[in-house]
């Protein structure tokens, strides 16, 4: 329950793709900065997802994933000093180079009591001016929160009146649930004058290993990030920008995808809450966030959630991902590996060795 991989391999459309390509002798050459067939296909694919239009191919480059993009952009921005102002929970490369760089980080922590958005009134004054990058991700890992146009609209007018480029890393952007629509920062009017987003097709297209994603937005920014970049790594495989390609074309790969999640997501929602824990389902991610219980019948008691995540580990064989750093909290994932017939079978394996744990919660 703790893997943040999807467990589906490649659709085979795409992996066609990549055979047929591979071998071509155009597709040997390093490809840089991205192919152009690529860049147009990302501008397609945000207008059609997302409504997002007007981009050109000045405003979108390829990466070898989100990670390696992420790792670039403080290169291009921060020098000794300056903060970049990070979300936490949450993934921590962008915050991570910064410090490499003779940077600071500000973290604003996403509380459950402000619906795990973070409040920017409590960003100290002289840490604001200061500060040249906002890193932000929703849908949220690991909290499953999902952003709003009004929430995103906030963004976009902190931003400009603080002088500081919104990183929005997009990575589940599309995997929404029910009613919730897939929401782009760059949809918001203003938020292209202010930042970039990130987008993945790990998440969306099961593409994990691949290697492969594209960051659009603001043409300042994204030219400085080619710079960087160009004399960083030579490009991803061309043959698998060819298939990334067929990729953002058949997004019923991703729309399958969401079936299944939310399919899982019912059932381990169903089985949490007969152990005792508090859930309902996410509106985006595959990730479920739930608080730890606060000891066992047997007199166990629980001060941290990696203490909860290492009992689990260690009495049922289960694992979960632990997050102290806003609360105490577990992370389910329902990307394990299962066939369509295995999912029941599975879900309720771990209810019942979780139920033997006889958790205490506070009521």
């Amino acid at each position: 329950m703790g893997v943040g991989e999807p467990d589906w391999a490649a659709d085979k459309k795409v992996v066609d793709v990549l055979s047929n390509e591979a071998g071509k002798l155009e597709n040997r050459f390093y490809s840089d900065n991205g192919i152009v067939e690529f860049q147009n296909a990302a501008i397609d694919y945000m207008k059609d997802i997302y409504g997002v239009n007007n981009l050109t191919i000045s405003n979108v480059l390829h990466g070898i994933g989100s990670k390696p993009i992420l790792a670039m952009i403080p290169s291009c921005f921060i020098n000794p000093g300056d903060y970049v102002l990070n979300t936490v929970p949450g993934y921590p490369v962008l915050s991570t180079h910064a410090k490499y760089l003779g940077g600071k980080v500000y973290n604003l922590p996403l509380k459950e009591e402000n619906d795990f958005y973070p409040d920017f009134n409590e960003i100290p004054k002289e840490v604001l001016r200061k500060s040249k990058l906002l890193y932000i991700n929703y849908p949220n890992n690991p909290t499953g929160q999902i952003a709003t146009k009004a929430f995103f609209e906030n963004v976009v007018k902190f931003a400009r009146e603080n002088d500081i480029i919104v990183i929005h890393d997009a990575a589940y952007a599309a995997l929404t649930y029910n009613d919730t629509r897939p929401l782009s920062f760059l949809s918001v009017e203003g938020a292209i004058d202010v930042g970039v987003e990130i987008h993945s097709l790990s998440k969306a297209f099961n593409m994990t290993g691949w290697r492969l994603g594209f960051i659009v937005g603001n043409k300042k920014v994204i030219s400085a990030y080619g710079t960087v970049k160009d004399n960083t790594d030579s490009g991803q495989f061309r043959a698998i920008q060819k298939a990334g390609i067929c990729a953002l074309k058949n997004t019923w790969i991703t729309q399958n995808t969401v079936c299944k999640y939310s399919r899982r997501f019912t059932m381990l929602i169903e089985a949490l809450r007969e152990v005792g824990f508090n859930c309902s389902e996410p509106k985006g991610t595959f990730y479920l966030y739930v608080k730890i219980p606060k000891g066992t019948k047997n007199g166990v008691e629980f001060k941290s959630a990696l203490e909860v995540a290492r009992y689990i580990l260690l009495n049922a064989n289960i694992s979960v991902v632990p997050w102290d750093d806003c609360g105490h909290y577990l992370r389910f994932s329902v990307t394990f590996s299962a066939d369509y017939n295995e999912e029941s079978r599975i879900i309720n394996e771990m209810k019942n060795r979780l139920k033997e744990l006889n958790f205490v919660f506070d009521t």
